[in-house]
């Protein structure tokens, strides 16, 4: 376990204030500068930072969360969990460009949130024979790419997906809605504890905070934003790996349904994210691959021989720098490599794909041409 930063009794104390969430805690980070400089600050400071009001300030300036943080610390240390702070180099890069992404997250296990492909894949707690097999020949088919499978380690599909990558040499990652300190279900404990081994568990939640029906909406927009694209295998007309994939969807990630008959309940779901254009259609994982230009790319050197022979400007040097090696890359990773704007970054790729420099691929993913 690395060494844990001296400011993280701050970092976990800014998470913990009470009626803050993620968005007006990053305003107080941005406007302050770092946690530490929030708990610092006088009143009056505090209080001109756009959103922020007298009761907010007020548990801010009493530092209870301080003392609570610090237990946190503690526990942290003696059961070897991994603390992620937003503005860290090991925090998932995808959920930076969540506005409403946690400023904490708690992970316990070995895995890399940053690798290039990572897949969701939600679905029934209840799901048929038929859906079990979509699920374990989707990640069958997806184990020929080095692909890293996020679920909720819920019934059904969830652990079903987990199961089927450790079984193909995947890692996998279980986001709960819960602290690390309990397990719900109780009866996936032996499947999350080799997950442990091949991937691990991630939550927001502090220890004792109990699996409550809240919190379980709150899990689903990390599973939808830590990844590339979210996969919905079975689902009733609601529930909440429906709420994932809109979740996936507003935050400009692809979204895959298997379709199914249209008088099966279990379909309804799948079927409707298909019918109003929230979701693409598949039937394999091949489809998935596919869509998101995952195939065999053509040789790096032959990429470099190309953007020899043009001048770029300085940002558009950036850009190409970040994407010159032979894999596909969305906006929001360009954006966070080349440290330009989502906006200016969107601008330079149309420039550069209309000089025939770059080439857009399905799934908003973007490569040397």
């Amino acid at each position: 376990m690395k060494a844990l930063h001296p400011e993280l009794i701050y970092q976990i104390g800014i998470s913990l204030i009470p009626d803050i969430g993620p968005v007006s805690a990053k305003k107080l980070i941005t406007h302050l500068g770092n946690a530490e400089a929030i708990f610092k600050e006088k009143a009056n400071n505090l209080l001109l930072v756009p959103g922020i009001g007298r009761k907010t300030v007020n548990s801010i300036i009493n530092q209870k969360v301080l003392s609570q943080a610090e237990k946190e610390i503690s526990y942290i240390e003696k059961n070897n969990i991994t603390p992620l702070y937003f503005k860290e180099k090991d925090y998932p890069n995808r959920l930076k460009h969540c506005a409403d992404g946690p400023i904490m997250l708690y992970f316990k296990g070995e895995a890399n949130f940053n690798i290039p492909k990572i897949i969701s894949v939600v679905g029934t707690r209840t799901p048929s024979e038929h859906g079990k097999i979509l699920c374990q020949h989707l990640i069958k088919e997806l184990s020929a790419t080095d692909v890293l499978i996020i679920s909720g380690l819920a019934y059904g599909i969830d652990v079903c997906s987990h199961q089927e990558a450790m079984d193909r040499g995947l890692k996998t990652v279980g986001v709960l809605g819960h602290g690390l300190d309990r397990l719900y279900p109780a009866q996936n404990r032996k499947v999350a504890e080799r997950m442990l081994e091949n991937g691990g568990l991630l939550t927001e939640f502090l220890p004792g905070t109990e699996p409550d029906r809240t919190n379980f909406p709150m899990r689903n927009r990390i599973v939808a934003g830590i990844s590339d694209a979210t996969i919905v295998i079975e689902s009733k007309a609601s529930g909440g790996s429906l709420i994932t994939a809109r979740l996936a969807f507003d935050y400009n990630r692809d979204v895959m349904a298997f379709p199914g008959r249209p008088d099966d309940e279990l379909a309804r779901g799948c079927n409707n994210l298909i019918k109003n254009n929230i979701a693409q259609l598949i039937n394999t994982g091949k489809d998935v691959m596919k869509s998101l230009s995952w195939e065999a790319q053509e040789p790096r050197e032959r990429q470099v021989q190309k953007a020899l022979f043009v001048d770029f400007t300085n940002d558009e040097q950036r850009i190409i720098e970040v994407i010159m090696d032979s894999k596909p890359h969305s906006i929001d990773e360009i954006s966070l490599s080349s440290k330009l704007s989502i906006s200016k970054t969107a601008s330079l790729l149309l420039g550069l794909e209309f000089k025939g420099i770059v080439k857009t691929f399905p799934g908003k993913q973007y490569r040397i041409a």
